[in-house]
């Protein structure tokens, strides 16, 4: 004979309490992962934009050290810099530089290239 409804005693039914739990354990784990996920960009976005200002920081530094060292390598600052020193050098006369001709792309007749050659001082 079929069962009524209300026949069936008042008992512990498992099925709808397991539904029940499972939907709060899924509610309540994407709201922690949705917390977490926001913080991680939060951080993420601080780090980047510590970065960004480093970079910024350094181009600048890099900036001012590529004027120092043009300001370094400029021929007054350097005759400057002698004079302080007082080094005693003099700038070169035209009798004192000597041109060399251009190579041609021909081999001479000097020792193989690799080799080592001895010099021996003239006798004399």
């Amino acid at each position: 004979m079929a069962r009524n409804r209300r026949q069936q005693t008042a008992g512990f039914r498992l099925g709808p309490v397991l539904l029940a739990v499972a939907l709060c354990v899924i509610l309540a784990g994407s709201g922690v992962g949705y917390v977490w996920q926001k913080g991680q960009i939060d951080l993420l976005g601080r780090e980047l934009k510590q970065r960004e200002q480093r970079l910024a920081d350094l181009r600048l530094q890099n900036e001012r050290l590529r004027r120092q060292l043009a300001t370094l390598r400029s021929p007054r600052f350097l005759e400057q810099r002698v004079r302080e020193l007082n080094l005693g050098l003099v700038p070169v006369r035209p009798t004192q530089i000597l041109e060399l001709p251009e190579p041609t792309g021909q081999r001479s007749e000097g020792p193989e290239p690799g080799r080592l050659v001895a010099i021996r001082p003239a006798a004399g």
